[in-house]
C-alpha cells in the first residue's frame, strides 16, 4: 500500500520535551525552531503553519538522530467516532443497511487516556473477558473552531488526516445490571478505556491527500489480513461527517473525527485479541500504524 511521501510527527530527542517534525521514510527531520512544540500549538494558526509546509522541502530538513516517536497529536479536546458508517461493516454485523441520508450516529472516546502512539502498547483490560477487538479507521483533524457548518465548506475546516484503530471492548459493552434500558449499554467501558485510541505514526496534511473518499483501509493481525477494504464503502463521507458533527458540537482546532470502520473486525467470528498480539492498521496516503497489546 502506498504511504505517505512525508507525515507531520511528533517526537523526543534524548529528553521529554516533544518537538515536531517530519517523517520521511525511516528519518525524523527536524522542522526549524521558529516552528511550534505540538501539533496542536499548530494548529491554532494552522493557516500559518499549512503554507509553511507546502513550501517546505523534506530533503532540505536535518536528520535526527535517537528520535522516538510520540503519538501525533497530544491531546485533542474531543474524539468524535461514527458508528455504522461503512456498508459492509454494517452487513458483517447482522444490521439494516444504513441509510446515507439519516443522521450519523456518533459516540465519544476520552480525548487524554485513550490516545497512544505507533509503537506503544494498547493495556489488556484487567477484568475478566474484555473481548477486545479491533477497528482501522480514517481520523479527520479539524483545523478551526467551527459551528453549523454547510457541508460545501466541511473540507475547509480540515487540517488533515491520521490512522486511528478504534479498540473496543465487546465483554464489556452490555450491562445485565442496569436498572433502567437506556443505561444497558455501557459505552466508556466499551469504547473508552486506557490506550484504546492509537492514532500515528503522522498527520497528513488535507491538501496531501486528492480525495478522502478512496483509500485502501487494511488491518493486519499477527501478519494475517483481517480488514481489507476502502473508504469508497463510506455511508457518510468526511465532508457530510464533519457538518453534522458539528451541529451537535462546537469543533476546536485538533479535535479528531473517527470516521467508522470496514468490514473485517473480529465480533462476528469470534475472534478477539490477547496479550502479545501485534496488529498494522494502514490508510492508503496516511500511514502505517502499529501497536501490540501488552498485559496492564
Amino acid at each position: 500500500m502506498n504511504q505517505p511521501a512525508w507525515s507531520v510527527v511528533q517526537y523526543t530527542a534524548g529528553d521529554t520535551v516533544p518537538r515536531l517534525g517530519l517523517q520521511v521514510g525511516a528519518d525524523i527531520r527536524q522542522l526549524p525552531e521558529e516552528w511550534p512544540t505540538t501539533l496542536l500549538a499548530a494548529l491554532a494558526d494552522w493557516p500559518r503553519w499549512n503554507e509553511a509546509l507546502r513550501s517546505t522541502d523534506p530533503d532540505s530538513l536535518s536528520r535526527v538522530d535517537g528520535a522516538k516517536l510520540l503519538a501525533p497529536l497530544t491531546f485533542p479536546n474531543k474524539i468524535i467516532c461514527a458508528g455504522a458508517n461503512y456498508y459492509d461493516h454494517a452487513a458483517e454485523m447482522g444490521t439494516d443497511r444504513p441509510d446515507p441520508e439519516a443522521e450519523p450516529f456518533f459516540f465519544l472516546k476520552s480525548p487524554t487516556t485513550t490516545v497512544i502512539g505507533d509503537g506503544d502498547g494498547i493495556p489488556y483490560p484487567g477484568r475478566p473477558d474484555p473481548k477486545l477487538d479491533w477497528e482501522a479507521e480514517l481520523a479527520v483533524v479539524i483545523a478551526d473552531r467551527c459551528r453549523d457548518v454547510p457541508v460545501e465548506e466541511a473540507r475547509s475546516h480540515v487540517a488533515g488526516y491520521l490512522v486511528a484503530n478504534d479498540i473496543s471492548a465487546r465483554g464489556y459493552f452490555k450491562r445485565t445490571e442496569s436498572v433502567f434500558p437506556a443505561f444497558a449499554w455501557d459505552w466508556v467501558a466499551h469504547k473508552s478505556l486506557d490506550g484504546f485510541c492509537p492514532i500515528g505514526p503522522g498527520f497528513v496534511p488535507a491538501f496531501t491527500i486528492a480525495d478522502p473518499q478512496n483509500l485502501a483501509v487494511t488491518l493486519t493481525v499477527n501478519g494475517v489480513t483481517k480488514q481489507d477494504s476502502s473508504t469508497a464503502q463510506m455511508v457518510v463521507d468526511v465532508d457530510r461527517l464533519v457538518a453534522a458533527a458539528s451541529r451537535w458540537l462546537t469543533l476546536e482546532p485538533g479535535d479528531l473525527i473517527l470516521t467508522g470502520t470496514p468490514a473485517g473486525v473480529g465480533m462476528p467470528r469470534g475472534d478477539f485479541l490477547s496479550v502479545g498480539d501485534v496488529i498494522v492498521a494502514e490508510v492508503e496516503g496516511v500511514g502505517r500504524l502499529t501497536n501490540t497489546v501488552v498485559a496492564s
